[in-house]
C-alpha cells in the first residue's frame, strides 16, 4: 500500500509539472532542458559514457534548436538543419530496432556511444519542442495529446497483459510485455484518439488515429530499447529519482523514441495539406 501511494504521489508530480509547464512555451523549454539533463546523467550509465561530454552533446544541441527562433527570425535555417536531425535520428532508431531482434546484446563502441547521445537521446528533446511548435506557432495540446496516447497506451497494456497477457512480445527482454497486452494499449489509444481529436480541435479524428498507432507501435519498442540496454547492465530501472517509477528516462522511454516519428508524421501532414 506505502508502496502505491509513492508511485501516486510522483507519477502525479511528474504529470502536474508537465501540464503546468505546457501554459508557457518557455517554461516547456526550461523543463524539458532539465529533463533532458536528468535522462543524459541516467543513460551515460547504461552505455558506460563517462565524463562530462554526454552533456555537453546535449546542451550544444537542445540550445541551438530549443532557442534558435530567438536568436533568428528568419526559420529556414531551422527547417533544414531539423530535417538533417529527423533523419539521421530515424535512421539510428531503425538500428536499434533491429538489435532488438538480435540475440546478442546492443553493440556499445566509443562512436556509438557519441551517436546514441545525439541522435536517440538529445534529438528526442529537440523534437519534443518542435512538435509543440508545429507550424511555427506554439500549439501545446498537439504535444499533451501525444503524451496522453503515450499513458493510455502504456496504462492499458500493462491492465490487459496482467489479465489476459499470455503470448510474450519480447520474452528475454521484457518478460512481463504480451502481445495481448500490446494490441489492447494500441486499441485504447485509438479510442483516446477520438476524444484528444474531439476536444483539443487541433488535428482531425483521422490524423490523431494515426498519431494513436505511431505512439503505441514505437512508444512499446522504447520501452523494449531501454529495457535491452538496462538487462545488458543488469540493472531495473534507469535511476532512483522517482520513487516507486525508478529514472525519469524509465517514464519517458516510450515519448523519446517515439518523438522523431511524430514529428515526421507532422512534417509530411504539413506538406501534403
Amino acid at each position: 500500500m506505502k508502496e502505491i501511494l509513492t508511485r501516486s504521489i510522483f507519477g502525479l508530480i511528474y504529470i502536474t509539472l508537465l501540464i503546468v509547464s505546457l501554459f508557457n512555451e518557455q517554461a516547456l523549454t526550461i523543463l524539458f532542458f532539465i529533463f533532458g539533463l536528468i535522462c543524459v546523467a541516467e543513460f551515460k550509465k547504461l552505455i558506460d559514457f563517462r565524463g562530462f561530454t554526454a552533456y555537453l552533446i546535449f546542451i550544444i544541441i537542445y540550445l541551438i534548436f530549443g532557442f534558435w527562433h530567438l536568436v533568428y527570425p528568419d526559420l529556414s535555417g531551422l527547417n533544414e538543419a531539423s530535417q538533417i536531425l529527423l533523419v539521421l535520428s530515424v535512421f539510428i532508431e531503425l538500428f536499434l530496432i533491429k538489435d532488438l531482434f538480435s540475440k546478442k546484446g546492443i553493440q556499445i563502441f566509443k562512436f556509438k556511444r557519441f551517436l546514441l547521445t545525439s541522435f536517440y537521446l538529445s534529438s528526442a528533446f529537440v523534437f519534443l519542442i518542435l512538435i509543440a511548435r508545429f507550424e511555427n506557432a506554439y500549439h501545446p495540446s498537439i504535444l499533451l495529446g501525444s503524451f496522453i496516447l503515450v499513458w493510455v497506451n502504456d496504462t492499458f497494456a500493462f491492465l490487459v497483459g496482467k489479465n489476459f497477457g499470455r503470448q510474450k512480445l519480447f520474452e528475454k527482454i521484457s518478460p512481463k510485455k504480451t502481445v495481448e497486452g500490446f494490441i489492447g494499449g494500441l486499441f485504447f489509444s485509438c479510442i483516446a484518439s477520438y476524444f484528444i481529436a474531439t476536444f483539443t480541435h487541433t488535428l482531425n479524428f483521422n490524423h490523431w488515429l494515426i498519431l494513436a498507432i505511431i505512439v503505441s507501435v514505437f512508444g512499446t519498442l522504447g520501452d523494449l530499447v531501454e529495457s535491452k540496454f538496462k538487462r545488458q547492465v543488469n540493472v531495473k530501472d534507469s535511476g532512483i529519482i522517482m520513487p516507486g517509477h525508478g529514472g525519469l528516462l524509465d517514464r519517458l522511454d516510450s515519448i523519446i523514441f517515439a518523438a522523431p516519428f511524430i514529428y515526421l508524421f507532422l512534417r509530411i501532414l504539413n506538406y501534403v495539406s
